[in-house]
Protein backbone atom coordinates (compact mmCIF):
# COMPACT_ATOMS: atom_id res chain seq x y z
CA UNK A 1 0.00 0.00 0.00
CA UNK A 2 1.63 3.34 -0.80
CA UNK A 3 1.67 5.82 2.28
CA UNK A 4 -0.80 8.95 3.57
CA UNK A 5 -0.63 10.63 0.38
CA UNK A 6 1.64 8.68 -2.02
CA UNK A 7 1.41 6.88 -5.31
CA UNK A 8 2.04 3.42 -6.49
CA UNK A 9 3.57 3.66 -9.71
CA UNK A 10 6.93 2.24 -11.37
CA UNK A 11 9.83 2.40 -13.13
CA UNK A 12 13.94 2.02 -12.17
CA UNK A 13 16.27 0.15 -9.90
CA UNK A 14 15.89 -2.44 -7.07
CA UNK A 15 17.90 -5.33 -5.71
CA UNK A 16 17.11 -8.58 -3.72
CA UNK A 17 18.63 -12.09 -3.86
CA UNK A 18 16.01 -12.87 -6.63
CA UNK A 19 16.39 -9.56 -9.03
CA UNK A 20 13.82 -7.21 -10.23
CA UNK A 21 13.33 -3.63 -11.65
CA UNK A 22 10.73 -0.93 -10.94
CA UNK A 23 10.00 2.83 -9.47
CA UNK A 24 8.19 5.75 -9.64
CA UNK A 25 7.89 9.57 -7.65
CA UNK A 26 5.35 10.55 -4.78
CA UNK A 27 4.41 12.90 -1.42
CA UNK A 28 3.02 11.92 2.12
CA UNK A 29 0.83 13.26 4.86
CA UNK A 30 -0.76 11.80 7.99
CA UNK A 31 -2.67 11.76 11.49
CA UNK A 32 -4.02 10.05 14.31
CA UNK A 33 -7.56 9.51 17.04
CA UNK A 34 -9.11 6.63 19.17
CA UNK A 35 -11.76 3.63 18.94
CA UNK A 36 -14.07 1.31 20.59
CA UNK A 37 -16.68 -2.29 19.68
CA UNK A 38 -19.35 -3.02 17.54
CA UNK A 39 -21.62 -5.79 15.75
CA UNK A 40 -21.69 -8.59 13.35
CA UNK A 41 -21.35 -8.55 9.19
CA UNK A 42 -21.00 -10.14 6.11
CA UNK A 43 -17.85 -11.43 5.67
CA UNK A 44 -17.22 -14.08 2.56
CA UNK A 45 -14.74 -16.20 5.26
CA UNK A 46 -14.24 -17.79 8.41
CA UNK A 47 -16.84 -17.63 11.11
CA UNK A 48 -15.10 -15.08 13.74
CA UNK A 49 -16.78 -16.60 16.73
CA UNK A 50 -15.14 -19.92 16.12
CA UNK A 51 -11.70 -18.66 14.07
CA UNK A 52 -9.41 -17.45 17.32
CA UNK A 53 -6.99 -19.88 17.92
CA UNK A 54 -5.40 -17.64 21.62
CA UNK A 55 -6.30 -21.24 23.74
CA UNK A 56 -2.99 -22.53 21.94
CA UNK A 57 -0.76 -19.04 22.05
CA UNK A 58 2.50 -20.39 23.67
CA UNK A 59 3.78 -19.22 26.88
CA UNK A 60 6.21 -16.91 25.51
CA UNK A 61 7.46 -13.43 25.84
CA UNK A 62 6.89 -11.00 22.80
CA UNK A 63 8.48 -7.58 22.36
CA UNK A 64 5.32 -6.63 21.45
CA UNK A 65 1.96 -8.41 20.82
CA UNK A 66 -2.24 -8.09 20.23
CA UNK A 67 -4.57 -10.80 20.79
CA UNK A 68 -7.57 -8.34 20.66
CA UNK A 69 -8.95 -9.86 23.28
CA UNK A 70 -10.47 -6.76 25.46
CA UNK A 71 -14.16 -5.53 24.88
CA UNK A 72 -12.40 -2.22 23.08
CA UNK A 73 -9.08 -1.75 20.69
CA UNK A 74 -6.52 -0.75 22.66
CA UNK A 75 -5.85 3.02 22.42
CA UNK A 76 -2.38 2.66 24.15
CA UNK A 77 -1.43 0.42 20.89
CA UNK A 78 -3.30 1.33 18.00
CA UNK A 79 -4.15 5.19 16.45
CA UNK A 80 -6.26 5.92 13.46
CA UNK A 81 -6.49 8.17 10.73
CA UNK A 82 -9.16 9.85 9.64
CA UNK A 83 -10.39 11.05 6.16
CA UNK A 84 -9.88 10.65 2.63
CA UNK A 85 -5.93 12.30 2.47
CA UNK A 86 -4.78 13.90 -0.17
CA UNK A 87 -5.77 12.55 -3.56
CA UNK A 88 -7.57 9.64 -1.60
CA UNK A 89 -4.11 8.71 0.41
CA UNK A 90 -2.23 9.00 -2.52
CA UNK A 91 -4.13 6.10 -4.34
CA UNK A 92 -7.06 7.40 -5.56
CA UNK A 93 -8.92 5.20 -3.23
CA UNK A 94 -12.83 5.87 -2.58
CA UNK A 95 -13.28 5.88 1.13
CA UNK A 96 -13.71 7.71 4.14
CA UNK A 97 -11.47 6.28 7.08
CA UNK A 98 -12.91 6.60 10.70
CA UNK A 99 -12.48 5.53 13.75
CA UNK A 100 -16.61 4.73 14.78
CA UNK A 101 -17.64 1.38 15.70
CA UNK A 102 -18.81 0.79 12.37
CA UNK A 103 -15.69 0.40 10.85
CA UNK A 104 -13.95 -1.29 13.63
CA UNK A 105 -14.49 -3.17 16.50
CA UNK A 106 -13.72 -6.05 18.62
CA UNK A 107 -15.75 -9.64 18.82
CA UNK A 108 -15.21 -12.78 20.57
CA UNK A 109 -11.12 -12.17 20.36
CA UNK A 110 -10.97 -10.97 17.02
CA UNK A 111 -10.30 -7.12 15.03
CA UNK A 112 -12.74 -6.74 12.36
CA UNK A 113 -11.92 -3.45 10.09
CA UNK A 114 -15.33 -3.43 8.14
CA UNK A 115 -15.99 -1.36 4.78
CA UNK A 116 -19.11 -0.17 4.15
CA UNK A 117 -21.12 1.47 1.40
CA UNK A 118 -22.43 4.44 2.89
CA UNK A 119 -22.66 8.18 2.32
CA UNK A 120 -20.29 9.79 4.68
CA UNK A 121 -18.34 13.16 4.54
CA UNK A 122 -18.81 13.30 0.57
CA UNK A 123 -17.80 9.72 -0.17
CA UNK A 124 -19.78 6.80 -0.56
CA UNK A 125 -17.93 4.30 1.50
CA UNK A 126 -15.88 4.01 4.87
CA UNK A 127 -13.09 2.02 6.20
CA UNK A 128 -10.78 2.30 8.41
CA UNK A 129 -6.68 2.43 8.90
CA UNK A 130 -5.59 1.75 12.25
CA UNK A 131 -1.42 2.37 13.28
CA UNK A 132 1.21 1.84 15.75
CA UNK A 133 2.48 5.21 14.57
CA UNK A 134 3.62 7.20 18.00
CA UNK A 135 2.92 3.91 20.45
CA UNK A 136 5.01 1.23 19.30
CA UNK A 137 7.72 0.80 16.08
CA UNK A 138 10.57 -1.72 15.97
CA UNK A 139 13.81 -2.45 14.03
CA UNK A 140 14.66 -6.26 13.20
CA UNK A 141 12.00 -9.03 14.53
CA UNK A 142 9.82 -11.37 13.68
CA UNK A 143 6.12 -10.50 12.90
CA UNK A 144 3.24 -13.84 13.04
CA UNK A 145 -0.28 -12.40 11.97
CA UNK A 146 -3.19 -14.72 11.91
CA UNK A 147 -5.34 -13.18 9.53
CA UNK A 148 -8.42 -13.30 6.84
CA UNK A 149 -8.66 -11.07 4.23
CA UNK A 150 -11.94 -9.52 2.37
CA UNK A 151 -12.04 -10.01 -1.67
CA UNK A 152 -14.56 -8.49 -4.08
CA UNK A 153 -14.42 -6.26 -7.25
CA UNK A 154 -12.37 -2.67 -6.07
CA UNK A 155 -11.08 -4.13 -2.43
CA UNK A 156 -7.58 -3.43 -1.28
CA UNK A 157 -7.31 -4.95 2.16
CA UNK A 158 -2.85 -4.27 3.38
CA UNK A 159 -1.22 -5.25 6.46
CA UNK A 160 1.85 -3.18 6.06
CA UNK A 161 4.61 -0.88 7.85
CA UNK A 162 6.51 2.57 6.97
CA UNK A 163 9.50 3.69 8.80
CA UNK A 164 9.21 6.09 12.31
CA UNK A 165 11.13 8.75 10.21
CA UNK A 166 8.15 9.07 8.23
CA UNK A 167 6.92 12.64 9.23
CA UNK A 168 10.46 14.12 9.02
CA UNK A 169 12.11 12.29 5.58
CA UNK A 170 9.08 11.58 3.96
CA UNK A 171 7.78 8.89 1.42
CA UNK A 172 9.37 7.05 -0.09
CA UNK A 173 12.35 7.98 1.86
CA UNK A 174 11.35 6.36 5.02
CA UNK A 175 10.88 2.98 3.57
CA UNK A 176 7.51 1.01 3.46
CA UNK A 177 7.29 -2.69 3.94
CA UNK A 178 3.91 -4.51 2.61
CA UNK A 179 3.47 -7.80 4.21
CA UNK A 180 0.37 -8.65 3.32
CA UNK A 181 -1.71 -6.79 0.12
CA UNK A 182 -4.40 -8.20 -1.96
CA UNK A 183 -6.68 -6.71 -4.24
CA UNK A 184 -10.10 -7.46 -6.14
CA UNK A 185 -11.10 -11.38 -6.06
CA UNK A 186 -7.41 -12.94 -7.08
CA UNK A 187 -6.72 -14.93 -3.87
CA UNK A 188 -2.87 -13.71 -4.34
CA UNK A 189 -1.27 -12.13 -1.31
CA UNK A 190 1.79 -9.84 -2.48
CA UNK A 191 4.48 -8.69 -0.61
CA UNK A 192 6.66 -5.59 -1.53
CA UNK A 193 9.09 -3.86 -0.40
CA UNK A 194 9.07 0.77 -1.39
CA UNK A 195 12.30 2.99 -0.75
CA UNK A 196 14.33 5.90 -1.96
CA UNK A 197 17.02 4.91 -4.17
CA UNK A 198 19.10 7.83 -4.68
CA UNK A 199 16.85 10.71 -6.23
CA UNK A 200 14.55 7.73 -7.47
CA UNK A 201 11.81 5.80 -5.79
CA UNK A 202 12.16 2.22 -6.00
CA UNK A 203 9.89 -0.82 -5.50
CA UNK A 204 10.68 -4.74 -5.12
CA UNK A 205 7.92 -7.18 -4.40
CA UNK A 206 6.55 -10.80 -5.21
CA UNK A 207 3.56 -12.70 -4.66
CA UNK A 208 1.77 -15.96 -3.81
CA UNK A 209 0.97 -16.66 -7.32
CA UNK A 210 4.09 -16.86 -8.69
CA UNK A 211 7.17 -17.28 -6.40
CA UNK A 212 10.36 -18.94 -8.01
CA UNK A 213 8.12 -20.78 -10.14
CA UNK A 214 5.83 -21.99 -7.65
CA UNK A 215 2.36 -20.98 -7.22
CA UNK A 216 0.52 -20.91 -3.72
CA UNK A 217 -3.24 -22.14 -4.01
CA UNK A 218 -4.97 -20.53 -1.12
CA UNK A 219 -8.55 -19.32 -0.15
CA UNK A 220 -7.25 -15.69 1.70
CA UNK A 221 -10.76 -15.35 3.01
CA UNK A 222 -9.78 -18.10 4.93
CA UNK A 223 -7.83 -17.38 8.48
CA UNK A 224 -4.05 -18.01 7.45
CA UNK A 225 -0.78 -17.49 9.29
CA UNK A 226 1.61 -15.19 8.23
CA UNK A 227 5.28 -14.35 9.36
CA UNK A 228 7.73 -11.34 8.46
CA UNK A 229 11.47 -12.06 9.04
CA UNK A 230 13.46 -9.19 9.42
CA UNK A 231 17.32 -8.85 9.83
CA UNK A 232 20.70 -6.93 8.87
CA UNK A 233 20.79 -9.51 5.44
CA UNK A 234 17.43 -10.14 4.66
CA UNK A 235 13.59 -9.46 4.99
CA UNK A 236 11.35 -12.79 4.29
CA UNK A 237 7.53 -12.86 4.11
CA UNK A 238 5.76 -16.25 4.71
CA UNK A 239 2.26 -17.98 5.04
CA UNK A 240 1.90 -21.08 6.38
CA UNK A 241 5.70 -21.34 5.79
CA UNK A 242 5.36 -20.96 1.87
CA UNK A 243 7.60 -18.19 1.34
CA UNK A 244 6.60 -15.47 -1.14
CA UNK A 245 8.95 -12.67 -0.75
CA UNK A 246 12.70 -12.42 -0.10
CA UNK A 247 14.54 -9.10 -0.72
CA UNK A 248 18.63 -9.02 0.31
CA UNK A 249 19.36 -5.56 2.17
CA UNK A 250 22.95 -6.57 3.56
CA UNK A 251 25.27 -3.56 3.37
CA UNK A 252 22.16 -1.17 1.85
CA UNK A 253 22.58 -3.16 -1.30
CA UNK A 254 20.42 -1.13 -3.74
CA UNK A 255 20.42 2.38 -1.29
CA UNK A 256 18.35 0.30 1.01
CA UNK A 257 19.43 2.08 4.16
CA UNK A 258 16.19 2.49 4.87
CA UNK A 259 15.43 -0.80 6.12
CA UNK A 260 17.86 -0.45 8.56
CA UNK A 261 15.99 1.63 11.05
CA UNK A 262 12.50 1.51 13.12
CA UNK A 263 9.18 0.75 11.55
CA UNK A 264 5.38 0.70 13.02
CA UNK A 265 2.53 -1.13 11.64
CA UNK A 266 -1.23 -0.04 9.50
CA UNK A 267 -3.53 -2.10 9.06
CA UNK A 268 -6.91 -1.24 6.69
CA UNK A 269 -9.44 -1.93 4.02
CA UNK A 270 -9.27 0.66 1.21
CA UNK A 271 -11.93 0.55 -1.70
CA UNK A 272 -11.17 1.24 -5.41
CA UNK A 273 -7.96 3.00 -5.95
CA UNK A 274 -4.67 3.07 -8.62
CA UNK A 275 -4.17 -0.93 -8.13
CA UNK A 276 -7.46 -2.78 -7.76
CA UNK A 277 -9.25 -0.50 -10.35
CA UNK A 278 -12.19 2.01 -10.16
CA UNK A 279 -14.94 -0.47 -10.97
CA UNK A 280 -16.50 -1.90 -7.60
CA UNK A 281 -19.28 -4.68 -6.77
CA UNK A 282 -21.13 -2.87 -4.25
CA UNK A 283 -23.06 -6.36 -3.19
CA UNK A 284 -20.16 -7.13 -1.19
CA UNK A 285 -20.60 -4.95 1.36
CA UNK A 286 -20.06 -4.50 4.59
CA UNK A 287 -16.44 -6.92 3.62
CA UNK A 288 -14.00 -7.16 6.43
CA UNK A 289 -10.37 -8.14 7.27
CA UNK A 290 -10.39 -9.99 10.75
CA UNK A 291 -7.13 -10.46 12.79
CA UNK A 292 -6.83 -12.74 15.61
CA UNK A 293 -3.73 -11.85 17.10
CA UNK A 294 -0.16 -10.03 15.95
CA UNK A 295 3.16 -10.54 17.81
CA UNK A 296 6.96 -9.32 17.35
CA UNK A 297 9.56 -11.23 18.84
CA UNK A 298 13.50 -10.64 18.66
Amino acid sequence: MTSSSFTSSSSAVILSSDSRDDSANSSTESSDSKNSASSSSRHSGPDPESSSTKATEPAKEYLWNDEFDGETIDASKWGFEIGTGASGWGNNEWEYYTSRKENTYIKDGVLHIRAQKEDYEGQKYTSARMLTKGKFAFKYGTVEARIALPVGKGIWPAFWMLGENFDKVGWPACGEIDIIEAVNSENIVYGTNHWANGSEYATYGNNTGNYRDQKHEMDITQFHTYKFTWDEKYIRMFVDDFMYHEILIEGNQGDTEEFHKPFFFLLNVAVAGNWPGFEVDDTQFPNEMLVDYIRVSQ
